[in-house]
């Protein structure tokens, strides 16, 4: 366990489960985890970028790169060979390369330069592989929801078995949303969850009450990734 949250958040969550579901024949599966993806890719790509415009401001404007090497190494008007010129250019693009690749282990910048619809498809698809994981046909009546909080991301997803998806359209899932952002940003990350899923438990109580011989498929408790 990553211990993102407190022991008391998670009976806080864990509570707001058994509570929601004691009113409805729906399995909900709190999720919270610290990022959703590590973006290698992406800081490759900022790295190359750094390194083709490197190379590319040598091209155009080579006398700022020949005239601080001459100054470096203390010669006068170097006559440079061909060769001499393209191990310049790719020991320009190295080190653009690696310099903008470190700095982007600070997370901060590093979470700045990723876009945000990068940012939104990756937390999707692992709240998808999740539910697919914890939920999906895991419930006798396909009742089963996924609610996914990516800390890094500052992004939530809901993900809803075939039998909910059926009658609950998506947009219906933004006020639960809305409930946990208030108290998120607040840092409340405990109660932004156990209000969120008070609020999924109305709607599917609405949809689909409990029935007295319903039994409890999934555990009732946070998972921490």
């Amino acid at each position: 366990m990553s211990n993102l949250l407190s022991e008391a958040d998670h009976e806080l969550v864990g509570n707001a489960v058994s509570a929601a579901e004691l009113k409805s024949a729906g399995e909900i599966v709190p999720v919270v985890s610290l990022r959703s993806d590590g973006y290698s890719d992406v800081a490759l790509v900022w790295a190359a970028i750094a390194a083709f415009t490197a190379i590319t401001f040598l091209a155009f404007f080579p006398d700022f790169y020949l005239g601080t090497i001459a100054w470096l190494t203390g010669e006068w008007n170097p006559e440079w060979t061909p060769g001499e010129l393209f191990g310049i250019a790719v020991a320009v693009g190295i080190i653009k390369f690696v310099g903008m690749w470190l700095i982007q282990l600070w997370k901060p910048l590093k979470f700045f330069l990723i876009p945000g619809f990068i940012k939104s498809a990756r937390v999707r698809n692992r709240a998808i592989g999740i539910f697919k994981a914890a939920a999906e046909r895991r419930t006798h009546g396909r009742t089963g929801i996924v609610i996914y909080l990516s800390m890094d991301e500052h992004r939530a997803e809901i993900v809803a078995d075939e039998a909910i998806a059926s009658k609950v359209s998506p947009e219906v899932w933004g006020e639960a949303m809305a409930v946990m952002l208030v108290e998120i940003k607040q840092d409340h990350v405990g109660a932004g969850m156990a209000a969120a899923i008070g609020r999924v438990g109305e709607v599917l109580a609405e949809h689909f009450p409990r029935a007295e011989d319903d039994r409890n498929e999934l555990p009732d408790r946070l998972i921490e990734l």
